[in-house]
């Protein structure tokens, strides 16, 4: 079997760390974001994915495009791909955890082995950049 999975993941890193999510009844974490519904665009989906894990609202004025990562992955059937689109934008409210969500963690790398091979990709280019301690 081959696929894509596309996803929208947002990116918000502070103080040498990025923001991660685990949902609830999983063990891994992940870039907070999620699938596309229907005929959503990226921020559309960006938007609505961030609302219903972190209860906060992003600014759409204020998103950019950090980069595109593709990978397979553990629990993945052979030949289907992540591809994840992942973004950074400013926000409103206050980050807590929805209930689909059971804990939010900032990573640094020392933590890359603890999110999915997708997103290790986002955090070595983060690490190159200097936003990832």
């Amino acid at each position: 079997m081959s696929g894509l999975i596309d996803t929208v993941a947002w990116v918000r890193a502070e103080g040498g760390r990025i923001l991660c999510a685990r949902p609830r009844g999983k063990d891994v974490f992940y870039v907070p974001g999620g699938k596309r519904e229907g005929a959503e665009s990226d921020l559309e989906t960006l938007v609505r994915e961030i609302k219903e894990e972190l209860t906060v609202l992003l600014d759409p004025k204020t998103v950019a495009h950090v980069g595109t990562y593709e990978a397979g992955g553990p629990g993945l059937p052979a030949g289907v791909v992540v591809r994840m689109a992942c973004y950074t934008a400013e926000y409103q409210g206050e980050l807590r955890p929805s209930s689909e969500i059971e804990e939010v963690a900032w990573f640094s790398c020392a933590d890359r082995d603890r999110v999915p091979p997708v997103d290790q990709l986002l955090f070595d280019t983060l690490k190159s950049r200097g936003e990832l301690a």
